[in-house]
């Protein structure tokens, strides 16, 4: 027995002193990097898997996030119009010839981000991200004409309305949560959005009973020092919740998947309990699947060290969030304790079901975003799926030791086996500023053209990250286009 009790004591004094060694060390992200004024571009920076080779197709673009090819082969890719940050542009549909000249096709309001693009039946899709006024579904014809398919979405939060994709008659699109795990917070001021929506908070799909945990903070909604404030979840900032209170379900909700007709109508829901579905793809056999960002270390309830999920989504399926990671519970699994913080607590009396099992796991903080499925021998890695991965955003999402992401990995769902596909060349990881080298950024889409013999990469562009949160460079956004080299 006593020596039972000694090595748990030993356990617990290693990890005291490891927790010690961790707080007194810096964090390293990719974006903690002085960003020049102008871009290097080098295609020549960039390390691919054997057999394959990558060039540049357009440069000077501000915040690409998503890209598509019309029936004649046409490239069209958007630029996202919000990045974080709080920078505000107008959102951009264009077109880039085979010179790499990109020529305005339509132009929306700033109500950005524009997160994602696809093409099917003559038109354009967009999921409107909506930071200022509310989520859209939108349909964009070649002459430019934009049409609101749905509107009214909750993604006046964190994250946004994302994707989409198409399959059937229908559009799918994801919506993420308002908040990092829940509750609303200091650091949904930091955001930008708390003071702008002070009554905005996270959407259930269904019912939900919660367990009344309340978490206290300054009230950052006052300027009276020593005001505080406190909030449950599910609720308001400033507002507290009691065990077993119902917090209602409804459409639309946030941190789901939905759909609606092709030709527009009310929201219907395919699956709930996601932090931040970002891209949507189907597979080669007809599957849906999709990245989620998990969460960060930051605000009243931090979660520490949760990696990305890629998700084979099933209609009707919960899927954790806000009480699980990949298929742990937070409150049961030590790993999951930001250092320095308490156990995160469970929101939710009880679940839907259980959370299944991710496809795949990839990166903490490495923030998979948007994907496509090789489709084609030509290429190669037939079935496969290829993840754009947009990097951290350390230190506000969390303290990285070296920079995680900012490259495109592939990875087969049968097995969740991830390769890195193409990284930038070097001993360290990291994207090309903190490099101080010409190859990737911020990898944000990837997208084969229709004969599926190329992989065209959306490079966000330079970010800068630091105490005052995020600073995207415009005109800094490229597209890559990686092929097989020809035997």
């Amino acid at each position: 027995m006593k020596k039972h009790l000694h090595a748990v004591m030993a356990v617990i004094a290693i990890s005291l002193l490891l927790c010690a060694c961790y707080n007194m060390r810096k964090s390293k992200g990719g974006g903690q990097t002085s960003v020049p004024a102008q871009r290097t571009i080098n295609a020549n920076d960039i390390a691919l898997a054997p057999g394959y080779k990558v060039e540049l197709v357009a440069s000077g673009l501000s915040f690409p996030s998503g890209l598509d090819f019309d029936d004649k082969d046409n490239l069209y890719v958007t630029e996202a119009g919000y990045s974080y940050g709080e920078v505000w542009l107008e959102p951009r549909l264009i077109r880039i010839d085979s010179k790499g000249v990109a020529t305005p096709v339509a132009v929306g309001t700033k109500n950005g981000p524009w997160t994602g693009l696809k093409y099917h039946g003559g038109n354009f899709y967009i999921a409107e991200g909506g930071h200022r006024d509310g989520g859209k579904i939108l349909k964009i014809n070649l002459d430019g004409k934009i049409s609101e398919l749905l509107t009214g979405l909750p993604s006046l939060g964190d994250h946004h309305t994302n994707g989409p994709a198409i399959n059937g008659n229908y559009i799918y699109f994801g919506q993420g949560a308002a908040t990092n795990s829940g509750v609303v917070g200091a650091d949904n001021a930091d955001f930008g959005w708390l003071p702008r929506h002070p009554d905005f908070h996270d959407i259930p799909c269904k019912d939900v009973f919660l367990t009344g945990e309340n978490y206290t903070t300054e009230n950052v909604l006052t300027e009276q020092k020593g005001d505080k404030s406190s909030t449950g979840a599910y609720s308001p900032f400033g507002k507290a919740t009691s065990a077993g209170q119902m917090i209602k379900g409804q459409l639309p909700c946030t941190g789901s998947i939905m759909r609606i007709p092709l030709g527009g109508g009310p929201a219907e829901l395919v699956a709930w309990g996601l932090r931040n579905p970002f891209g949507l793809c189907f597979s080669p056999s007809g599957a849906l699947y999709v990245t989620d960002n998990s969460y960060d270390e930051r605000g009243s309830r931090p979660v520490w060290g949760t990696g990305d999920v890629l998700w084979e989504i099933k209609e009707g399926m919960w899927y954790g969030w806000p009480d699980y990671a990949e298929v742990r519970a937070l409150q049961s699994d030590v790993e999951f304790k930001a250092p320095g913080e308490k156990q995160p607590k469970p929101l939710l009396q009880k679940y839907p079901n259980t959370p299944p099992k991710p496809a795949a796991i990839l990166g903490v903080h490495s923030s998979a975003n948007g994907f496509d499925f090789s489709r084609s021998d030509a290429f190669g890695f037939k079935g496969q799926a290829f993840i754009a991965l947009f990097g951290d955003m350390a230190p506000g999402a969390g303290k990285v030791l070296s920079p995680v992401g900012f490259k495109v990995v592939r990875v087969d769902v049968g097995t969740g086996v991830i390769n890195d596909f193409a990284a930038n060349k070097g001993r360290k990881n990291g994207p090309a500023s903190w490099l101080k080298k010409g190859g990737l950024e911020r990898p944000i889409a990837a997208r084969f053209n229709p004969s599926g013999t190329a992989l065209y990469i959306a490079d966000f562009g330079a970010m800068q990250t630091g105490r005052d949160g995020p600073v995207p460079l415009p005109k800094t956004g490229v597209v890559w286009k990686i092929t097989r080299i020809k035997e």
